[in-house]
């Protein structure tokens, strides 16, 4: 009796141990999975080589999740526990843990934090200090300069000097190589000399995270296997019918395009009129290539063509010469590429500026005159008249 009422009496506690088990589990997986305690967004910081121990009592602490060990757990449980990647992120209001998880292992580039971001434009160069308003969970601009003639910020130099800060370089479509070059050159957080400038055309313009202290030409060299990678993948996915026999041909034409237009939606346009050029056995006629043979890609010709100029035989000259220049005349993007790859099917033959910052097309020398006219009287009141042709004249 007495060993009866004994298993009877365990067998009760065993069921209540295994309730409170079964209750503790629930409440750990909601605890783990529900809305987590911050109010505000929160900028997580995850240091090269960090532990998930070290990450989930720098979580619990600026209070992003309720407890470091649940937070140790789940990792654990979803086997993600050796998968954290290094880096700053931003993670929304009352994110659960297991958000948190998800966001700290993708890896990809920072998302919050204090940035330094180098800018390589067409006209110019430009250093940023940006951090993250974790209220508003928008990046603010905290100083900037451009390196050519202004001295640099002392908030800048705090910045590049903190082992916290990350650091950026954002390279602008239609920039040339040389200017990549200058760009990298003046970036005082890179290292090492460049003893050449790459190949016109050779470099993708991207945003490329780098640490304090990173090479210069290794730099440029995984700008150059970017771009490799992007026109060999638009190559093989171009259709039939298109005149060009090589890749390389297809960047002229992309570089030609990047420079004619900065409207995004227009480059497969651009791109038609060219082709439509091309396949008729007419000059392309365009003034950037003209521009690049008087600049060599070395900065930016602040003034109009001159009429000598234009009736000079060069190279570049493609109101002399026929088809394409024999390189690009800037570092094309994606889409560019993209667009000589994939031109719009249009009966287009010419087009000049409409006022906008786009472009009227034309089909016949009649349309195009009469676009022509009213792009002149434009210039005339703005006072911008010049003797140059227009883009795209014939």
């Amino acid at each position: 009796m007495i060993w009866r009422n004994i298993a009877s009496n365990f067998l009760t506690l065993l069921i209540v141990l295994l309730i409170a088990v079964a209750a503790a589990v629930a409440w750990a997986k909601h605890e783990f999975s529900g809305p987590g305690p911050s109010e505000v967004a929160q900028c997580v910081e995850i240091a090269p080589g960090a532990s998930l121990n070290a990450v989930s009592q720098q979580l619990a602490a600026q209070g992003a999740v309720s407890s470091a060990y649940l937070f140790r757990a789940g990792a654990d449980y979803m086997d993600k526990s050796r998968d954290l990647k290094f880096g700053s992120y931003l993670v929304p209001p009352r994110a659960s843990m297991q958000d948190i998880v998800g966001v700290v292992t993708a890896g990809g580039p920072s998302t919050c934090g204090t940035e330094v971001i180098l800018r390589v434009g067409v006209r110019e160069n430009t250093v940023l200090l940006r951090d993250m308003n974790q209220q508003t969970g928008a990046f603010e601009e905290m100083a900037r300069y451009n390196p050519a003639n202004e001295e640099q910020p002392e908030a800048i130099t705090v910045a590049t000097d903190s082992p916290d800060a990350r650091m950026r370089i954002t390279v602008a479509e239609g920039v040339t190589s040389w200017q990549i070059v200058e760009g990298l050159k003046a970036a005082g957080f890179l290292s090492g000399e460049i003893d050449e400038v790459p190949a016109e055309g050779s470099l993708a313009p991207d945003t490329y995270e780098v640490e304090k202290g990173s090479s210069r030409t290794a730099l440029l060299a995984d700008m150059a296997r970017r771009q490799t990678a992007i026109l060999a993948a638009e190559w093989e996915a171009r259709p039939f019918g298109l005149p060009y026999e090589t890749p390389e041909e297809a960047l002229i034409m992309a570089s030609i395009v990047e420079k004619e237009t900065g409207v995004a939606a227009e480059r497969p346009q651009v791109a038609s009129v060219f082709v439509n050029r091309l396949e008729q056995g007419m000059r392309l006629e365009t003034d950037p290539t003209v521009i690049y043979g008087i600049t060599n890609g070395q900065g930016v010709l602040d003034r109009g063509l001159r009429r000598s100029e234009l009736n000079t035989t060069t190279p570049y000259n493609t109101y002399r010469i026929d088809g394409m220049p024999p390189t690009p005349i800037a570092n094309p993007g994606r889409a560019a590429i993209n667009a000589a790859l994939n031109p719009a099917q249009t009966d287009f033959i010419f087009f000049v500026a409409d006022g906008t910052g786009g472009h009227a097309f034309a089909r016949t020398l009649d349309e195009h005159n009469r676009n022509v006219a009213r792009w002149r009287e434009i210039e005339a009141q703005r006072g911008e008249a010049t003797d140059s042709p227009v883009q795209g004249g014939g």
